[in-house]
């Protein structure tokens, strides 16, 4: 496993971080908590340090897991989570103000209810779980900042980023306030390297590529006939014969990138990984063969001018979660 700097943070985190939405269950079906941990036990003993949670993935369950492990863990394990929305609306709504969102009363009960979750008396980072650019010049969110850090509840604070709207961010990362971003980046959506990758090398912002398999369809795994439960989230976002476009894109993909080292997944990754801007990819992984596989793609490298170029072709403007 090679590691890189967490932004100015001086954090050393691990290239291939942990993902933990699926392992909260409840949205994410068909896996289970002796699965979940097993696999963040063998990630773990693989090098990796850095796993990302939120409150919100199944009201805490996958924050109590996530602390499990980490607290059992032979190394330091860095640990983010994020402050849902208090009117738990995802992403962001135009127009709603942040005191609807992030209150600063919320603000800190949640990250306390997050502590308790996670079993430590510091997170790592914390996260708010959407963001709005008007509310930039709002203070709540900025005493939040500035007191958790200061009572010693948070180190490090980031954003994470409305979907598919990276420029949303860019003052935040600007002002200094700021440690991290997280934001959807794979072979499909690419646009964050036009702006917000710029601005985070400028200013030394730490990025969290997340959605880097695109919900698993870059995993090469989905079938025409491919099912999920109704209450799975995959359901939704592959819903109305999305699955069709999908198969396709990936079918494209997989035949144009056949010569590139790795499977699939492994070079989906391995394009994350080939830019500098990018601190650590979060891929959801349940089953240890997952592990291993995304674990194994830190050796591989990045890939060659020649093979970036092959990728970046595949770039797909759409937006599944609306």
């Amino acid at each position: 496993m090679k590691y890189r700097k967490l932004g100015k943070t001086g954090i050393e985190v691990s290239e291939i971080g942990y993902g933990a939405w699926g392992i909260g269950g409840k949205q994410w079906l068909g896996g289970d908590d002796l699965s979940s941990l097993t696999a963040l036990k063998r990630a773990i003993d693989l090098g990796l340090n850095f796993i990302d949670t939120a409150l919100a993935y199944n009201e805490g369950h996958s924050e109590t897991l996530v602390g499990q492990v980490a607290r059992e863990a032979g190394h330091k394990v860095w640990l983010a989570t994020k402050i849902p929305p208090k009117n738990r609306i995802w992403p962001a709504a135009p127009g709603i103000g942040i005191e609807e969102v992030f209150p600063y009363d919320y603000a800190i009960e949640s990250t306390e209810t997050s502590l308790r979750n996670l079993g430590v008396e510091q997170i790592d980072l914390q996260q708010f779980h959407v963001w709005n650019p008007i509310w930039f010049f709002q203070d709540g969110w900025r005493r939040a900042i500035e007191d958790l850090k200061k009572s010693g509840k948070v180190k490090h604070f980031g954003i994470s980023i409305n979907d598919h709207q990276p420029e949303s961010a860019l003052d935040a990362v600007a002002s200094g306030l700021i440690d991290t971003v997280q934001v959807i980046y794979n072979v499909f959506e690419q646009s964050p390297e036009r702006w917000l990758f710029p601005a985070c090398i400028e200013h030394n912002v730490g990025v969290l590529a997340r959605v880097p398999l695109d919900e698993g369809s870059l995993t090469g795994a989905l079938k025409a006939d491919t099912t999920f439960e109704p209450e799975d989230f995959r359901a939704w976002y592959f819903r109305d014969g999305r699955i069709k476009d999908v198969i396709k894109r990936v079918a494209d993909l997989e035949a144009a990138t056949a010569n590139i080292k790795g499977t699939l997944a492994q070079r989906a990754l391995r394009f994350i990984l080939t830019n500098e801007a990018v601190s650590v990819a979060i891929p959801g992984m349940r089953r240890n063969s997952t592990v291993e596989s995304n674990c194994a793609v830190s050796d591989l490298g990045p890939l060659s001018p020649e093979e970036l170029e092959i990728m970046r072709h595949h770039v797909w403007l759409k937006n599944y979660y609306r």
